[in-house]
């Protein structure tokens, strides 16, 4: 089978080949999945480029963890039923993931596709939707509360902004520019801030009455920091799911403490079972209800896989950059 690997850490063009593998057959609760669709994150950037710390063993790494296909055979202890179903990943293997035409997954990583979606958009659900669950809904019902959101116009953001919404929270977003602001708002937000206008704190606490939000959603903790001791309401939860910008931040313990915060760090890789199968149930819901609903920047052929990992690397994309694998 054809399969993009590295074998180095490195720039996207120096390290990234189409390589000819051996197509890998499912194990023991595993079903194998021809891929038509494998989405870039941008872990999948900073994995491969060596921000994450780390070196590929010598048979080198298939990156991507998201994905969209059909199931082409069912392993050993699977329902053979799973066969031909069409669907999404969430959660490859981090050495042979879904930048091939085959990938095997454990059959709990797989959930039906609706008719209604394309193929590149259901490669876009994996990572941006099960993380933006880990965020908004995996303690519970987040109904009633206020919710900040940095970066809603992002890949998870705008599904945190969505779900947040459709749960019955008020929602504060930030954005970078006017043409971002367009959209959480359309996804749900009540408010969008402009991140390099606005003083976000205080416009949060003028929001609020002065309270603060019950939560934050943080795309990048070292930077906002500062801000999320301001805006946090006491007893608040903030859920950092990446810092882009200080990948060692210091955190100045008393600001958070004083107001009995909580943090928590979300890794949609190291989901639970259980918690995946709640997540998968309600994603699917939702995605029937067409509460949420994956936006697709850009869609690449296999062999521009490097130009992909670029876009993604350069934070214009704005949503999901895809690679076609069929």
């Amino acid at each position: 089978m054809r399969a993009i690997l590295y074998r180095e850490c490195g720039a996207a063009d120096d390290v990234l080949k189409v390589v000819d593998l051996r197509r890998p057959e499912p194990g023991v609760g595993d079903v194998l999945v021809r891929m038509t669709a494998s989405g870039v994150n941008p872990h999948d950037v900073k994995k491969r480029s060596g921000w994450l710390g780390g070196a590929p063993p010598a048979d080198g790494i298939v990156p991507h963890s998201d994905g969209a296909g059909f199931v082409e055979a069912a392993g050993p202890g699977v329902d053979p039923e799973f066969e031909g179903r069409r669907v999404f990943l969430c959660g490859a293997g981090p050495m042979r993931g879904t930048a091939a035409e085959y990938c095997v997954v454990p059959a709990s990583h797989v959930f039906d596709l609706p008719d209604g979606l394309s193929d590149a958009e259901g490669a876009s659900l994996g990572v941006p939707a099960f993380t933006a669950w880990l965020c908004t809904l995996a303690d519970g019902s987040v109904a009633g509360d206020t919710i900040l959101v940095h970066g809603g116009s992002g890949s998870v953001g705008r599904v945190v902004v969505e779900m947040a919404a459709w749960n019955g929270a008020t929602v504060i977003a930030t954005a970078g520019s006017a043409a971002r602001a367009l959209i959480p708002k359309a996804k749900g937000a009540s408010h969008v801030l402009n991140y390099r206008a606005d003083d976000v704190a205080e416009a949060v606490l003028d929001l609020t009455g002065g309270r603060g939000v019950d939560r934050i959603v943080d795309i990048d903790l070292a930077a906002n920091m500062a801000t999320n001791i301001r805006a946090i309401a006491d007893h608040g939860l903030i859920c950092s799911y990446s810092s882009t910008s200080n990948r060692e931040p210091v955190l100045p313990y008393y600001g958070f403490a004083l107001k009995g915060v909580s943090l928590t760090f979300i890794q949609a890789s190291k989901m639970r079972p259980a918690d995946r199968a709640r997540a998968g149930r309600t994603i699917m819901a939702l995605l029937h209800l067409e509460k949420i609903k994956p936006d697709v920047a850009s869609i690449v052929s296999f062999g521009d896989c490097a130009a992909a990992h670029a876009l993604v690397e350069s934070g214009d994309a704005g949503a999901n950059v895809v690679i076609r694998t069929d």
